[in-house]
């Protein structure tokens, strides 16, 4: 069974930092681009990140950029988010989501595997 499976969310203060991970099962990500999104209640799922099958690029919304370092592990078959000086305006539930996409210079747009999700709130 493909499976993606995200952790390392939770509540943490304004200034403080989370690292989430994306676990593949069923399937190796070999090959697969890696994207990290959020969706803020009310909102609607926005891209905050992606990643190409080997790292050689990389993507981050404007909001982001300077905090957040997304990563992967193709050995450990995972894919990271590390998030730095997060903001209230950071908490949302994060997703990961994988592509097969052959093209290293880019990210897809759309992913075929999503993780359930993980919460992020930021809060003092």
């Amino acid at each position: 069974q493909v499976r993606l499976v995200e952790s390392g969310g939770g509540l943490v203060q304004p200034g403080g930092s989370l690292r989430l991970s994306c676990a593949a099962s069923g399937f190796t990500l070999d090959g697969y681009a890696i994207g990290w999104f959020r969706q803020a209640p009310g909102k609607e799922r926005d891209r905050v990140s992606c990643i190409s099958k080997t790292g050689g690029s990389t993507y981050y919304v404007d909001s982001v950029k300077g905090r957040f370092t997304i990563s992967r592990d193709n050995a450990k078959n995972t894919a990271y988010l590390q998030m730095n000086s997060l903001e209230p305006e950071d908490t949302a539930v994060y997703y990961c989501a994988a592509d097969l996409w052959p093209y290293d210079s880019s990210c897809p747009f759309e992913y075929n595997y999503w993780g359930q999700g993980t919460q992020v709130s930021v809060s003092s």
